[in-house]
């Protein structure tokens, strides 16, 4: 099967994030729930822990049907080792801001593989 083949299928787009970012993306239609009843979002709140956003963000890498990870920045800080290991490029990983938390382009993992790759 050739790899454009293999991407045909990947059609949604996974969110961890807090709860405004995670309602917001839901209304705009992000929301699914496949066969095997998971779900392709998480909302994490102060009762969530790192293993639990790191089993999300595994999960979502692994599947099959999903092209993008959408996570807040302030939470892939918690598990920003797990993703500077994650090099494949789909599902696609985009860390975004959220309504309490700026965006520091300076953390951003896929800013740094640009830098790195041009030599800034």
């Amino acid at each position: 099967m050739s790899q454009a083949a293999a991407q045909k299928d990947r059609t949604l787009i996974a969110a961890i994030g807090d709860e405004d970012t995670v309602t917001g993306l839901l209304l705009a239609g992000i929301g699914d729930i496949d066969a095997h009843q998971r779900a392709n979002f998480v909302v994490v709140d102060s009762k969530t822990t790192q293993e639990q956003i790191e089993e999300a963000f595994v999960s979502f890498t692994k599947r099959k049907d999903i092209a993008i990870v959408l996570i807040n920045q302030h939470i892939a800080d918690d598990i920003r080792e797990v993703l500077d290991e994650y090099t494949a490029a789909f599902p696609t990983v985009l860390e975004i801001p959220s309504k309490d938390h700026p965006y520091d382009p300076s953390k951003d993992s896929v800013l740094k593989r640009v830098q790195l790759l041009f030599g800034d």
